[in-house]
């Protein structure tokens, strides 16, 4: 990990601000949404990208009835039904 040197308050409601410099070095903007991680004793952020339904993978993803598919599902998918039909 790579310190910034940067401290920030925690406010009553658990709230901390990011910099606007990270934010804009992450391309995180406004409404974002972000995942946080625990790693030992540390707290990870990440901007949340959605992945796969089935393998988690988020690179190169179609929607197929509103949900995410990576290719290397959708060809086992489309090989799943082509051996069903080959046995019927």
């Amino acid at each position: 990990m790579k310190a910034t040197g940067i401290v920030r308050p925690i406010d009553e409601l658990g709230r901390i601000v990011l910099p606007k410099e990270t934010r804009k070095i992450l391309n995180i903007n406004s409404k974002d949404p972000v995942e946080i991680y625990m790693d030992k004793d540390a707290i990870v952020l990440r901007k949340y990208e959605p992945g796969c339904t089935f393998c988690g993978n988020s690179d190169a993803t179609v929607r197929l009835n509103e949900k995410l598919v990576c290719k290397d599902c959708y060809e086992k998918i489309g090989k799943l039904f082509a051996e069903s039909r080959a046995e019927e």
